[in-house]
């Protein structure tokens, strides 16, 4: 049983994380932990030009109140935001935290041109440690 476990939650796809949550308490080792993991986009050079304010600072303490409340009560759950491209950030906070298990979601089966999203297959390939798709 995983001792830690990582949940990268995207902020569109948050319907999808009490299900993530509740497989990784039904894998969860005793005294393990889990953390839910978002990670922010850095706006393009062209555009941060016109940016006067760092919004990734803003949206970054925004998301981690997001990501608190997801875990509700839970004393078990951790909340990490970070900034970088979700498919290398992923795997790379896993191996920082020593995730035994990452939790990534796919798209609906239904969606005949995707099995697994681009990002979880990124991560798929990418991490040192199983990788548990959930649908």
């Amino acid at each position: 049983m995983p001792m830690s476990i990582l949940i990268p939650v995207a902020i569109d796809h948050e319907p999808m994380v009490a299900a993530k949550i509740a497989r990784a308490r039904a894998l969860l080792a005793p005294g393990g932990r889990i953390t839910l993991l978002t990670v922010l986009e850095k706006i393009p050079g062209f555009a941060a030009e016109f940016v006067t304010v760092k919004s990734e600072n803003h949206l970054m303490a925004q998301i981690t109140e997001k990501l608190a409340a997801l875990a509700g009560d839970a004393t078990d759950i951790d909340a990490l935001v970070t900034t970088g491209k979700a498919g290398l950030r992923i795997p790379e906070i896993a191996r920082e935290i020593k995730a035994d298990l990452i939790i990534v979601g796919a798209h609906d089966p239904s969606a005949i041109e995707y099995f697994l999203g681009s990002t979880a297959s990124r991560v798929v390939r990418r991490a040192t440690c199983s990788v548990y798709v959930l649908r």
